[in-house]
């Protein structure tokens, strides 16, 4: 892997020993390289014809996690801009819905690693809210065993400070924040398509993230290797840090690959007048879902 032979002259062997298991974790995250989901038959409830579910990520592997029969995926971790041009124009060749896929940042206190969110709504940087189509939203956390059904914020850059996560969430009230989620809504919003946000958080509110997990994904999804040892040569006192960062990251991808294998192949995007009535219309953090 590039970067490991620059650097390993540079620190102890157990220093070594430990980044060589970090850095194997943080490959699978980075790259794409977890298990594939199980291509199957869609459920004849989650047919969605001859246009795709666009489904968008911040990482490679959250693609490859998403990627399904009729799911086109994209990936822009860190570049809203890019992501935003290259979505509408997937979406201005035809589309069923739009669906944010991935790990998210938590914000609410006592939110842990792995906790399963479906989004109410999306709330951008600039207070825009963008609500979730409501049959999606339900159908997703009764597949996905009562997923929490909240807000989650979207920001363009990721809130890694402890202050910075309790600012925003005392400004929002969203339980996560992630880099794309708002980019998704404000396309679907244009083009007139059903949003979805499923999201797994990965770093708890209480967790500062170290420099080494800001620089360790580069705009395409990728890890970047040699930004992650640069971070760590410059500061090996993180080292601990981002181990913990990892091992939650860890929890999130596995919680995030058990819930996809849930889905159908649509991600649970159907005919929303095929869902059942009676789903009651309302979270388990105590709010009503949007009528």
């Amino acid at each position: 892997m590039e970067g490991r032979a620059f650097y390993r002259d540079r620190f102890s062997p157990g220093v070594l020993s430990t980044l060589s298991w970090l850095l194997e974790i943080l490959s699978s995250l980075g790259d794409g390289t977890l298990p594939q989901p199980q291509r199957r038959k869609p459920a004849s409830n989650g047919d969605v014809g001859p246009l795709p579910v666009i489904a968008v990520t911040g990482l490679r592997a959250e693609a490859s996690i998403a990627s399904g029969r009729q799911i086109v995926t994209l990936s822009g971790c860190g570049d809203a801009r890019g992501l935003a041009q290259r979505l509408e124009a997937v979406a201005a060749h035809g589309a069923s819905a739009i669906i944010s896929f991935g790990v998210a940042g938590g914000l609410a206190p006592g939110i842990a690693p792995g906790t399963v969110l479906v989004a109410r709504s999306v709330i951008a940087e600039d207070g825009a809210r963008y609500d979730s189509d409501r049959a999606w939203a339900q159908r997703l956390s009764a597949t996905l065993s009562g997923a929490v059904v909240a807000d989650i914020a979207g920001v363009d850059l990721p809130v890694s400070g402890i202050a910075e996560r309790r600012d925003l969430y005392r400004k929002t009230g969203a339980l996560a924040a992630d880099t794309e989620s708002h980019v998704a809504a404000r396309v679907a919003a244009a083009f007139g398509l059903p949003l979805a946000v499923f999201r797994v958080v990965a770093d708890p509110a209480y967790r500062q993230l170290p420099h080494a997990a800001l620089v360790a994904i580069r705009p395409d999804g990728s890890l970047a290797v040699g930004a992650i040892l640069g971070s760590l040569l410059r500061n090996p006192g993180q080292l601990p840090q981002l181990m913990r960062t990892a091992n939650d990251a860890r929890a999130a991808f596995v919680a995030l690959f058990c819930g996809r294998m849930m889905l159908a192949d649509s991600l649970g995007f159907g005919d929303s007048r095929e869902f059942p009535l009676d789903v009651p219309a309302e979270d388990v953090v105590g709010g009503p879902l949007p009528v």
